[in-house]
């Protein structure tokens, strides 16, 4: 009987709450892998991240500093945790933190033989909400016509080109559909002293959205997708609920798309679908540079892209999917755990729990 491999991974995404990170998903994938067991390392920002007291799949936490905290100081702490824990994988799993991770990846890698997968800093500049339109152009993929601003008085200019609802965007999280210049600038104000400048300005497409999860290899070819249909929405425009498509036309633009641009690693498709002549038509709105919230539906698919990422890096084989099970549905749900309050004492004060 082939022993298999036990891999320290730690991951970040623990914030389980009404707008959800990545990492309980990646999290629960990774204890599904067939092809090695696992010893989770949570990395939070906040003390109220519900992961860090979820026991049964992180094994153990510590606090990391914010993105905005700079890489030199982030490197210190993961040079601390490193030297504890021997960690041979990372999955980042926020946008905002990708920057840092990305500059460091090489670094990281021959220094402390921790792996990542990741997108190219070019790769993901190209992807930014505020490069989009240009981007889909290069790539020959449909994206709404956009315009990026940073002052309220560009809106009335930037509306009448692209008319009413708009979606404002903000450059990392958030989006709104305004119907008006007065909720556009409600909006504009709102997302920018949260999420800074630029904001962009989008046309806004009435159809479904679907979305697809998957993988590059860094080589132009695809490790994995899954399309998937929002069946159930919140007003923060996270998908509750959702089920796998059978869409062949958003596979081949998936395909084309890791070709083109050689993607490394996970990313997310976001589109409206409409439709022009009775034929399906795919407009692009969002790139997100890493697994979805939602990615644990790949797995319950039959493609488990987060452990072909993990054997990407650590064995340099992977197992790559043509197929998944159409028809199956995620439905997220509310949970309350106890936890004593030595626990948020212990991560409060020490940085780790």
């Amino acid at each position: 009987m082939k022993i298999k491999p036990i891999y320290t991974i730690a991951v970040t995404g623990l914030n389980a709450i009404d707008s959800p990170g990545p990492g309980f998903a990646v999290i629960r994938s990774l204890k599904e892998a067939k092809s090695f067991d696992v010893r989770i390392i949570g990395l939070s920002y906040e003390t109220l991240e519900p992961l860090i007291y979820l026991k049964e799949y992180v094994d153990k936490t510590y606090q990391i500093p914010l993105p905005s905290a700079g890489q030199d100081i982030l490197l210190e702490r993961l040079a601390y945790i490193n030297d504890i824990e021997n960690i041979q994988f990372l999955f980042p799993n926020f946008d905002a933190e990708l920057f840092n991770f990305i500059k460091l990846e090489d670094y990281i890698s021959k220094t402390y033989d921790i792996k990542m997968v990741l997108p190219t800093m070019d790769q993901f500049n190209a992807r930014q909400k505020t490069s989009l339109y240009e981007y889909g152009i290069k790539n020959e993929i449909n994206v709404p016509k956009s315009a990026n601003i940073v002052k309220v008085a560009e809106i009335a200019t930037e509306s009448e080109k692209l008319g009413f609802p708009l979606a404002i965007k903000g450059k990392f999280y958030d989006a709104k559909v305004a119907y008006n210049i007065d909720q556009a600038i409600q909006y504009f104000n709102k997302i920018s002293s949260q999420w800074g400048l630029p904001i962009i300005l989008q046309e806004f497409v009435h159809g479904s959205e679907v979305n697809v999860c998957g993988v590059g290899d860094g080589k132009g070819k695809l490790i994995g997708a899954v399309p998937m249909r929002k069946l159930y929405i919140t007003d923060k425009g996270k998908a509750w609920a959702g089920v796998s498509l059978d869409d062949q036309e958003l596979i081949k633009i998936t395909k084309k798309m890791v070709k083109n641009t050689k993607w490394r690693g996970p990313f997310e498709l976001e589109f409206i679908k409409t439709y022009q002549d009775e034929k399906p038509v795919y407009h692009l709105i969002e790139i997100n540079p890493r697994f979805p919230a939602w990615c644990y539906l790949t797995t319950g698919c039959g493609q488990n892209q987060v452990e072909s990422v993990v054997n990407l890096a650590l064995t340099g084989k992977c197992k790559y999917y043509e197929e998944y099970e159409v028809g199956q549905m995620f439905i997220r749900y509310s949970y309350d755990q106890i936890v004593n309050i030595k626990s948020f004492e212990t991560i409060s004060t020490l940085g780790e729990f």
